[in-house]
């Protein structure tokens, strides 16, 4: 199974390049750091790393905007945004975008 997503700048329209996002894992009560990267120019990130496995469980990305918002000038009302999701067909594609603005942001299972 795999894991992507993609982080789109809805201000300037543009993908958020540079993001640092991490992958996190529901343990019982508590979250196991998976891994984290970096969005590439086009705002994605498409693979986690060879050793990064996503069986069906509970997970979290959880996007570093504060760092990104400052960046392009713009201010800092979400400092980071987090979304929760659970994978149950472990055979499937899963795709978690994020659209991100100064002031709101959404997302949905892509594909």
């Amino acid at each position: 199974m795999s894991l992507s997503t993609h982080v789109l700048d809805t201000n300037s329209g543009m993908p958020a390049a540079g993001m640092a996002v991490r992958l996190e894992r529901l343990s019982g009560t508590d979250w196991e750091p998976l891994a984290a990267e970096k969005t590439n120019s086009d705002g994605r990130i498409a693979g986690w790393g060879p050793s990064v496995e996503v069986p069906p469980a509970t997970y979290r990305l959880v996007f570093e905007t504060a760092d990104y918002l400052t960046s392009q000038g713009l201010p800092v009302f979400f400092p980071e945004v987090t979304i929760s999701f659970v994978i149950t067909d472990g055979g499937r594609h899963h795709h978690v975008p994020l659209l991100l603005s100064p002031y709101a942001y959404s997302t949905y299972r892509g594909s």
